[in-house]
């Protein structure tokens, strides 16, 4: 059993280790993004790829994002960011899912092939606004 003190040092010192997303690796993101699409079809860096917003649903669920981000993407105190309904834009959202930071573990295309990718965030992109606090009459 390892002590306390002993394990909050080793827990700092993971926490120092982790990576931190910076506007430059957030443009380094986006460069990457728009370096992979094909000359075919090209794409500006704030437009999604296509994707199917019932398919996202799916595979979100599946995939278990909801553990984290809720099943409506709304988030949650200690677990995971709020990702719907206006996400990031698709190659930061990209990045952060293939290269995440914190506690969110990878998913390669390996494990989540770039058109689920943009399912999912064709998903996030579908979830509603939630009303506005004064239309809401238990609150007046």
């Amino acid at each position: 059993m390892i002590k306390k003190p002993i394990f909050l040092a080793l827990a700092i010192a993971a926490l120092a280790a982790l990576p931190v997303i910076s506007a430059r690796s957030v443009a380094r993101a986006q460069g990457r993004a728009e370096g992979a699409q094909s000359t075919s079809a090209p794409r500006k860096a704030d437009n999604p790829p296509a994707g199917n917003a019932k398919n996202g649903r799916t595979v979100y669920t599946a995939d278990g994002c909801y553990e984290c981000h809720g099943r409506e993407a709304q988030g949650g105190v200690g677990t995971g960011p709020k990702l719907g309904p206006s996400p990031l834009p698709y190659a930061v959202f990209a990045f952060q899912v293939r290269t995440p930071r914190d506690q969110m573990p990878p998913y390669t295309a390996k494990v989540l092939p770039d058109s689920e990718l943009a399912d999912i965030y064709a998903f996030v992109q579908s979830v509603a606004q939630p009303p506005k606090v004064d239309s809401i009459p238990q609150l007046k």
